[in-house]
């Protein structure tokens, strides 16, 4: 009957058997019908128990209720595999929409490229999946598209934030052309302080000029004064009185010596001293405190010393009377002659030969020199006075001596004149107008 359990499982066989097929055909893909073939379902009269569609076998082996058993399971593992893969790509769908939304919020990061490429690998879907398959693929699609769109965006945007960004080539060439202004600055600075520090000299030179011109000026009006006060009648008459033995009572030659290889040298002296008149003049040199030597001490005769070799010369001028002295010297062969009064009383020879007298020295009157300008010994100091202390760079002849002893010739020396601003005088010694050449001639 149509209410008997055969029939109602002939009648569910038949949809399930349909649905099968159907299923097999579409979703699941595991057995395909033959080229031709369809399944035809249609309604059965209630009475009709025992015809209707036939029910395929496979294989004609197993009975209808384990064919529908095992057809119930097929399609069930086919639904339960349908399921895992739209849970699958849901899956997929939720990381790669998470990855895109951290790659839009990184703001020109890295890791874009990166994310870009994963996204490619998948298949990517948004929202729920629709049950066509076609429809899945098509939608699949679109998202995808719409996925690839978002990353492009996305790389334009980094590449226009990175070209906008100062990349380090030209941060060095803003750098530079900071450093060249800040270079140019300094220059500019330095430049005004060379100019102001040039101004600035130059006007200290001129100042300084202009001070040293007016000091000369004044040197020069004070010379001319003392020169118009002096006490004596002409530069040359005056003479230095040394009274006393001592160490510290003595005149100095302002003027050096040149190089000489012969020489003259005459002088008006006094003195009545005992023993011996002592050092009327001597002439140091560095390395040689007795280059020139005129000295009588002790007991000794007057001696000529010269690079510290000794003539004894015959003068005897210890009576207190003005006499006139004269020497002369020459490096060939060591020649000295000694005048008194005008009259040669003594020559020689191998004084100090082929010896040049050293220039730059210390001429010292009244007191011989242990050292350049110094350490003198009182016993070997000069007494009495003297004047007119001249010397020549040559041997004179014996008729200009006479001349001049005999007050007809007024002949300066030509390396040392006697001038009174030639001559100082120290620790007491002085300087006083001299008797006239006509009065020492009478008192001779």
């Amino acid at each position: 009957s149509p209410r008997s359990p055969a029939g109602m499982l002939a009648v569910v066989a038949g949809l399930l058997l349909a649905l099968a097929a159907g299923g097999r055909g579409s979703a699941a893909g595991d057995q395909e019908s033959p080229p031709g073939s369809r399944f035809v379902c249609t309604s059965l009269p209630l009475d009709a128990a025992g015809a209707g569609c036939p029910v395929p076998m496979q294989g004609g082996a197993l009975p209808p209720e384990e064919e529908l058993k095992a057809t119930v399971l097929q399609l069930r593992e086919t639904v339960l595999q349908q399921k895992e893969t739209i849970g699958s790509q849901r899956e997929a769908i939720r990381e790669l929409t998470g990855k895109l939304s951290r790659c839009e919020s990184a703001d020109g990061k890295s890791a874009a490229g990166t994310w870009k490429k994963e996204l490619g690998k998948g298949k990517d879907t948004m929202g729920d999946l629709p049950r066509d398959p076609a429809q899945v693929i098509d939608q699949l699609s679109r998202t995808m598209q719409t996925l690839k769109d978002r990353l492009e965006s996305l790389e334009h945007q980094l590449r226009a934030n990175v070209s906008y960004a100062a990349l380090p080539n030209d941060l060095r060439e803003m750098l530079q052309r900071r450093l060249g202004d800040l270079e140019r600055q300094l220059l500019s600075k330095v430049a005004e302080l060379e100019d102001e520090k040039s101004l600035l000299h130059n006007e200290t030179s001129a100042h300084r000029q202009k001070t040293e011109t007016a000091l000369n000026a004044l040197l020069e009006r004070v010379s001319e004064l003392e020169k118009g006060n002096s006490a004596f009648k002409s530069p040359d008459e005056f003479k230095v009185s040394l009274p006393l033995r001592t160490n510290y009572l003595y005149g100095k030659i302002k003027k050096t010596l040149p190089e000489l290889y012969a020489f003259t040298v005459c002088l008006w002296l006094r003195s009545s001293a005992s023993p011996g008149i002592g050092t009327p003049f001597s002439y140091a040199v560095p390395g040689q405190a007795n280059e020139i030597v005129l000295i009588e001490w002790g007991n000794n005769p007057i001696e000529l010393l010269i690079n510290d070799k000794v003539a004894q010369l015959p003068l005897f001028i210890s009576d207190g009377k003005w006499h006139h002295i004269c020497i002369t010297w020459t490096t060939r062969d060591g020649m000295w002659e000694a005048f008194q009064d005008g009259e040669k009383l003594g020559t020689g020879e191998n004084l100090a030969p082929w010896h040049p007298i050293k220039p730059g020295g210390v001429l010292i009157l009244g007191q011989e020199q242990d050292t350049v300008g110094g350490r003198f010994d009182a016993t070997q100091a000069f007494v009495g006075e003297m004047s007119q202390f001249n010397i020549w760079d040559r041997v004179l002849k014996a008729e200009d001596i006479m001349n001049i002893a005999n007050c007809s010739t007024n002949m300066p020396g030509n390396i040392i004149p006697w001038v009174d601003n030639n001559v100082d005088v120290f620790g007491g010694a002085t300087k006083w107008p001299v008797e006239t050449c006509e009065e020492r001639l009478l008192d001779l």
